[in-house]
């Protein structure tokens, strides 16, 4: 835990019988140099006493936002824009719920509605509930806002149930609060883009060429560059996804779409990630009008023709200095095929994958990935795209840090 000595911790206490485990987890923050200012809930207090944690961060824990022991006059919006990340742990439902839709009746739901840090939340429920569509919903309504969620882990629980639930372990959350403090403000200043996404190329009104991207990688790139501080503008082929809270979305449908609103942000771009999928071809003939079965007959013949190459456009318009990075997806043989990209298109880093890896395909929530670059090739174990993301904008910070 070595980056969290000075740091400025905020850590959100609620009301589960996994508490204990967050009097070690704020000890271990002490103890590693940070100053960590706990808020608890009504709740919370139930399980534990406010001077349990007062004794082990040597400061005041606050409780009641109208009895607060910070003496300025917006007391009760200071710890949020003190802190240089929010923990909330243990999180129960209850809370989850209300920080999802917005509330402010309390202090922690106060403390995180006014933080510009970034925020991490640990869940700690029964499995019933975690897996209950409500509760899904609002951890899925935080993540798509920038939360980092800690998920539950799996084991023996105080209902007598087993399974999913627990809150995670500490070296889990501790690192999570490392990761959130290193990235935080590293892209601050820099403008990036990051597309996302499929193409569609229209054959008729009602039907296209497409692929199978469900844009999950380069939304959550937006996210991470976002918590990074960057200004980060996304333009993203139609998925079923919300865009991240704070960044400007630009919704596109075909490959000549995505070239257009690339190039129009590439004057102000430090960054470009090009996550999207572009279809490498598009009909040559477009109907106007629905085409019919009894017209076509038995079989249907597309003449297609190759679309533009988005990334040769994007190189040969950047400003000297404006990082491109590429993505090549394959089954087989996709760390080879990225270095070919990454020779030929002349970019400064591919992400590459194989999509035939069942851990990693089209749609899934992790990925296996290696960044390929004139350094090397760094090949990543599976992990979160929300992580894979998170490792891709750190690498960006080091570049542009040179």
């Amino acid at each position: 835990m070595d980056g969290m000595r000075g740091r400025f911790v905020v850590l959100a206490v609620t009301g589960s019988i996994a508490v204990y485990k967050t009097i070690e987890l704020a000890r271990r923050l002490v103890q590693a140099g940070a100053t960590v200012q706990v808020v608890m809930t009504k709740g919370a207090t139930e399980f534990v006493t406010p001077l349990t944690f007062q004794a082990l961060t040597y400061r005041p824990v606050e409780v009641e936002m109208f009895a607060m022991q910070d003496e300025r006059a917006a007391g009760h919006v200071a710890m949020g824009r003190q802190a240089e990340v929010v923990v909330v742990a243990p999180a129960t439902a209850h809370v989850i719920a209300r920080l999802a839709h917005g509330f402010s009746d309390d202090l922690v739901a106060t403390t995180v509605l006014a933080t510009s840090a970034p925020v991490i939340v640990a869940p700690a429920m029964e499995t019933h509930m975690w897996r209950n569509p409500a509760t899904v919903e609002n951890v899925a309504r935080l993540r798509a806002r920038g939360v980092r969620i800690v998920e539950p882990e799996t084991g023996p629980l105080a209902s007598g149930d087993v399974g999913p639930g627990r809150l995670a372990s500490i070296e889990r959350i501790a690192a999570e609060i490392e990761a959130a403090l290193s990235v935080s403000g590293a892209l601050s200043g820099k403008s990036i883009v990051v597309t996302a996404g499929p193409t569609l190329e229209a054959i008729d009104p009602v039907r296209y060429v497409s692929n199978r991207s469900s844009g999950k990688m380069g939304y959550a790139i937006a996210a991470a560059a976002r918590d990074a501080g960057a200004e980060v503008t996304l333009v993203t082929g139609p998925t079923a996804l919300t865009p991240p809270a704070g960044v400007r979305t630009f919704p596109i449908e075909s490959a000549d779409d995505l070239k257009d609103a690339v190039l129009a942000q590439l004057p102000r771009a430090d960054v470009v990630v090009m996550a999207a999928a572009v279809a490498d071809y598009r009909p040559i003939e477009t109907a106007t009008k629905k085409l019919k079965k009894k017209d076509l007959g038995s079989e249907m013949t597309l003449r297609m023709t190759e679309n533009p190459d988005v990334l040769t456009a994007i190189m040969a318009a950047r400003r000297p200095g404006t990082i491109v990075i590429g993505f090549k997806a394959e089954t087989g043989e996709a760390t080879a095929e990225a270095g070919r990209m990454l020779r030929e298109k002349k970019l400064d880093l591919v992400v590459a994958n194989d999509v035939t890896d069942p851990r990693s395909g089209f749609g899934s929530d992790e990925d296996r990935v290696a960044f390929v670059s004139a350094d090397g090739v760094e090949q990543l174990p599976v992990l979160a795209k929300t992580e894979v993301a998170r490792r891709l904008v750190a690498k960006l910070a080091e570049r542009l840090a040179r």
